[in-house]
């Protein structure tokens, strides 16, 4: 049992902590990319608020030709 524990020690050392360093490491760096899901999600979500946006400015546009004074009602 003497023998085997430097043996064990400077296995887990110089094999097992870089190992489970690099593991770590290498999953953190794939977590910084944005996944292709992810990315057509975002796409998605852009062009979904895009189209809002222009349905906003088209009721904005419809009631100040209708009631010019409706933004100050409020």
């Amino acid at each position: 049992m003497d023998e085997l524990m430097p043996v064990l020690i400077v296995g887990i050392l110089f094999i097992g902590l870089p190992g489970m360093i690099f593991h770590y490491v290498t999953q953190w760096k794939r977590m910084r990319t944005i996944s292709g899901d992810d990315e057509q999600l975002l796409d998605d979500l852009h062009e979904t608020a895009r189209r809002l946006d222009a349905r906003l400015h088209s009721i904005e546009r419809i009631l100040d030709a209708e009631n010019p004074q409706w933004r100050r009602e409020n």
